[in-house]
């Protein structure tokens, strides 16, 4: 069986599934392609970057202005489909399909006229069903529900992908819903990591389409406990170390819970370290925080997993967010807040998921040196 995954990026967390998915179809003798717009060059006939950076750019340009992401990158979709041409697939596996790298129109024009390939569509956030976010329980928005910006602007107009206009948004969802609705419900199956996603799914346009839950894992190979001499390094001592790690890291992700976290505990018995920051975020921040740029090492982060005492996600949207599993993986028990579906992600019996910031004060300052 001819196998094709197709992503963004060959990387990141989206990166890491489709890879490992690809992997797990190889060995059970399936001849695997793996395809991005994004990122590295191709390392061997079965890769294939099909977008360049100034296509990259320009579309961001693009969107930037009329709003219509998933909708430009021509040019780069061009030769994706023509790379399916030659290859015949017998199932394409899409992963993320925004990122400014791929036309949407035309990718669901070559998958709704070729009859004989199944389509799999693993959903790493809500970007499918909405007229412009990713994500939208920050701000309490419904509006996905039956039209966006139709009664009301969008609220989230200035975040990923940001554009300055203000009523593609409709446009968006209108047209989203005719394209990602071509293909019969026998060909197409989404996926989601969590039970969460599923059930938004379910109240969107794409509800006629058969979902399957699949949690993300992580690999326990690499993420497990691994010795280091990191708090030697940065002088943790035997104070309670608690960590937090993202990329990027923005409000929505916590970053402010941390910030007063760290003027919150007492600083001879805890430390707060952040991995994924940027170098303008690290200038920004208290000295009474261990702040660090993002590692390209998962042995190192590994280490830092391990190091510490306690995993803190204070995020307040998310799908299945993995570094709760990488955490675990580690052995460092996590403390999450109640989002999305982050409860889908704990087992460790010593981890907890909690409402609010008050509650994971309390938690944190019951830890014992």
């Amino acid at each position: 069986m001819r196998y094709v995954s197709i992503n963004s990026v060959p990387n990141g967390s989206t990166g890491a599934v489709m890879q490992q998915v690809t992997e797990e179809r190889r060995a059970l003798g399936d001849e695997c392609w793996c395809m991005w717009g994004r990122g590295r060059a191709a390392g061997n006939d079965y890769e294939f970057n099909f977008g360049t950076k100034p296509e990259l750019y320009l579309d961001v340009l693009q969107t930037r202005i009329d709003g219509k992401a998933g909708f430009h990158s021509k040019r780069a979709t061009r030769r994706l489909l023509n790379k399916l041409d030659e290859i015949q697939p017998d199932v394409v596996h899409l992963h993320n399909i925004h990122g400014y790298y791929v036309n949407i129109v035309m990718l669901f024009d070559w998958l709704a006229v070729h009859d004989n390939v199944q389509v799999m569509w693993t959903l790493h956030d809500c970007w499918a069903f909405t007229g412009h976010c990713a994500y939208f329980t920050y701000v309490g928005c419904r509006q996905w529900n039956d039209c966006c910006a139709y009664r009301d602007s969008c609220p989230q107009i200035h975040t990923y992908p940001k554009t300055f206009s203000k009523k593609s948004p409709e446009w968006n969802y209108v047209h989203k819903q005719s394209v990602f609705t071509r293909i019969p419900s026998d060909r197409l199956t989404l996926i989601t990591p969590s039970h969460w996603l599923e059930g938004l799914v379910s109240e969107s346009f794409l509800a006629k389409y058969p979902v399957v839950v699949r949690h993300n894992t992580v690999e326990k190979t690499i993420f497990k406990p691994t010795p280091s001499d990191f708090r030697e390094r940065y002088g943790v001592g035997d104070r309670i170390m608690v960590l937090g790690v993202a990329s990027p890291w923005t409000e929505r992700k916590g970053l402010g819970d941390f910030v007063q976290l760290s003027k919150t505990l007492e600083s001879d018995r805890f430390l707060v370290v952040l991995v994924g920051l940027s170098k303008k975020q690290i200038r920004s921040l208290p000295r009474t925080i261990i702040a660090l740029e993002r590692t390209e090492s998962i042995q190192e982060l590994a280490a830092i997993y391990t190091a510490a005492d306690i995993f803190f996600n204070p995020t307040r949207e998310d799908n299945y967010p993995t570094v709760n599993l990488e955490a675990e993986a580690c052995g460092t028990p996590v403390i999450t807040y109640d989002t999305g579906g982050c409860r889908e992600t704990v087992a460790l019996p010593e981890s907890r998921v909690i409402k609010n910031y008050i509650d994971s004060i309390e938690l944190i300052k019951a830890q014992r040196l």
